[in-house]
């Protein structure tokens, strides 16, 4: 009877034990993780563990690469080199036009007033001057006739748009025409206009007649021509623009 009565009671007890030890392994669980290193060590722990990772496989990407394209350059900087090394993008050397004499009739044709050049002699200057009324004024361009005083054809001295078209009571019908190289080319005292307003004209296209003008009624039939630098600038000497300077 009493050996019963001992296993009932070591049975009882048993739970009890138990019991006793989960409390006290909770118990230590809430001990260490009351302590404040515990959280930043298991993250950094974990942040270790995923930067290893990553370092794996992205390893692994480079090996696939190096593979695949049997070199070890980097794809991005081989893209970039191939674009710059593209024929498209290399500088083309573009040839720049030049300027003819505005008319077709070369040897025929004579200069009966000439630009005036401030440096020139005083002999010089005066034959450039322009005498209208009572006032005498620079001659800002050349004078082309033949020696018939016939007609001739006008032609554009080089290729551009054609800027304006006018009918001056002093100087005539007049043409501008605006160069890609900035430079205006100017003819006056023309006859038979060709050309309007913003039309787009080639080197050695005819314009015009030479015709006559109030201004320099002493030359006959005539053309004054004048080379600008730009629309509304000074007139500069036209001679040494021609190609045959």
């Amino acid at each position: 009877m009493s050996d019963q009565k001992r296993d009932l009671q070591t049975k009882q007890e048993a739970p009890k034990s138990n019991t006793g030890a989960q409390g006290n392994a909770a118990f230590s669980w809430k001990r260490l993780l009351s302590k404040k290193w515990v959280f930043p060590a298991t993250y950094m722990a974990a942040a270790a563990i995923i930067l290893t990772l990553m370092w794996v496989y992205q390893d692994a990407g480079k090996s696939v690469l190096k593979g695949e394209f049997g070199v070890g350059q980097d794809i991005a900087k081989s893209t970039v080199t191939e674009n710059v090394m593209k024929p498209e993008t290399l500088p083309v050397n573009v040839a720049t036009e030049t300027m003819q004499r505005p008319f077709k009739e070369a040897g025929e044709l004579e200069i009966t007033l000439p630009f005036f050049d401030s440096k020139a002699s005083s002999e010089v200057r005066q034959a450039a001057m322009v005498e209208y009324g009572d006032t005498f004024t620079p001659h800002m361009g050349i004078d082309y006739a033949q020696p018939d005083n016939q007609p001739f054809d006008v032609v554009a001295a080089m290729s551009g748009k054609v800027t304006a078209v006018e009918k001056n009571p002093i100087v005539g019908n007049l043409i501008e025409i605006t160069h890609s190289n900035g430079l205006v080319t100017v003819y006056q005292s023309l006859n038979e206009l060709k050309v309007a307003k913003d039309a787009d004209v080639k080197k050695g296209d005819v314009i015009a007649k030479a015709g006559r003008n109030e201004l320099e009624k002493d030359q006959g039939v005539h053309l004054h021509f004048e080379v600008r630098q730009g629309q509304g600038g000074p007139a500069v000497n036209p001679d040494p623009f021609f190609s045959e300077h």
